[in-house]
């Protein structure tokens, strides 16, 4: 669909290391130095879902699809990346393409693993990350109100959105984050942000990177954190990167008894892509036939034509009617003609707000 995560942070601070576990693939390099990632990695990783495996049964499909979700390892940031220090405005730019900000803070000693400031800091290291990404929205805006200058001069519009320009410049000048800015319902900064696409006003998922022995109770640095994620109203996931990184290839029974031992029920990981699916307003809704059980990725909010525009365009183009069983229904019956039977089918015409989870076939005609 487009939409992706970009996991941002200091150079070793484990990016690398969790994108590795993300894909599942070594596909990523993980080395003890800076910039040792100097192109994006990007990736399709499958987000996953247990109500799958429950119509899989059921169905007893030749194959399964999950929905996915793009994510991309983009190269450790340092200070001065706003200017160009450690080939920053590349990596930047990288950002600016995605939609949400998975920031990997580290939050563990050892002293084999180089800290590019010195030592451990977490709230010093995000402060570090987020000026840059206002700078470079401060450099964004500089240019884009000197275009407007010249073009108000013959254009209304072009002088509205001059005004609000100049005063999201002066909020960006203080240092504070484009999201805090107090117009941002206003049509000339949502134009503005479509064309500018503001680093500081993107959703922010906070990744704390643990030892082994901080895995479940957490320590200092997440507390601390903690304490910040709860201010700025983001998410915080705490997650060991290198156990993630031993998950890869394991069985899933394996993998289960690995996380139960360690004393928790879900991978970050899994938290992770659950949580960015989340932030980026997307939810799936099912078809479930012999030759595959597959979850379709839509946007929140999506009425049932264009939920069938995501199968094909002649879906929307000939839609009739959708066929539609909740998922709880189809499981709790056991099938789609038992759910027939019970009254538990129904017919949803062109203003149907798809449900997340809905098992569905579409009636068209072309």
């Amino acid at each position: 669909m487009g939409l992706g995560v970009g996991i941002v942070g200091l150079p070793n601070v484990g990016k690398s290391t969790t994108f590795n576990a993300l894909t599942k693939a070594q596909n990523a390099e993980a080395q003890n130095y800076p910039f040792c990632t100097i192109e994006p990695n990007k990736a399709i990783v499958p987000v996953p879902d247990k109500r799958l495996d429950e119509l899989a049964k059921i169905v007893d499909p030749d194959k399964i699809q999950h929905s996915t979700i793009d994510f991309v390892d983009i190269a450790g940031l340092v200070r001065g990346a706003s200017k160009g220090e450690g080939l920053g405005n590349q990596f930047l730019s990288n950002i600016r393409e995605v939609e949400v900000i998975l920031h990997m803070v580290r939050c563990f000693e050892d002293g084999n693993i180089t800290h590019v400031e010195g030592d451990v800091n977490p709230l010093r290291d995000i402060e570090i990350i987020e000026t840059e990404l206002i700078y470079a929205d401060i450099g964004q805006l500089e240019k884009k109100i000197e275009r407007l200058k010249k073009q108000s001069k013959g254009s209304k519009e072009a002088a509205a959105m001059l005004v609000v320009a100049e005063e999201l410049y002066a909020h960006v000048a203080e240092l504070q984050p484009v999201k805090t800015f107090e117009k941002l319902d206003d049509d000339m900064f949502i134009a503005l942000d479509k064309e500018l696409r503001f680093l500081s006003n993107k959703d922010v998922i906070y990744g704390a990177n643990v030892d082994e022995d901080s895995l479940v109770d957490g320590n200092g640095f997440v507390d601390i954190l903690r304490e910040h994620a709860a201010t700025v109203n983001a998410d915080l996931i705490m997650l060991c990167a290198k156990i993630e990184e031993e998950l890869v290839g394991m069985e899933d029974d394996e993998a289960k008894e690995m996380l139960n031992d360690l004393g928790v029920a879900e991978s970050g990981l899994e938290k992770i892509i659950h949580t960015s699916f989340d932030k980026l307003g997307l939810q799936s809704y099912f078809t479930a036939g012999k030759m595959e059980v597959r979850a379709w990725t839509i946007k929140k909010g999506t009425k049932a034509p264009q939920a069938a525009a995501v199968i094909h365009n002649d879906f929307e183009k000939g839609f009739i009617k959708a066929e539609v069983i909740s998922y709880e229904d189809f499981v709790t019956l056991g099938g789609e003609s038992k759910c027939k039977e019970n009254g538990k089918l129904r017919l949803e015409g062109k203003d149907y707000v798809v449900q997340d989870g809905d098992v569905m076939h579409f009636r068209f005609n072309v």
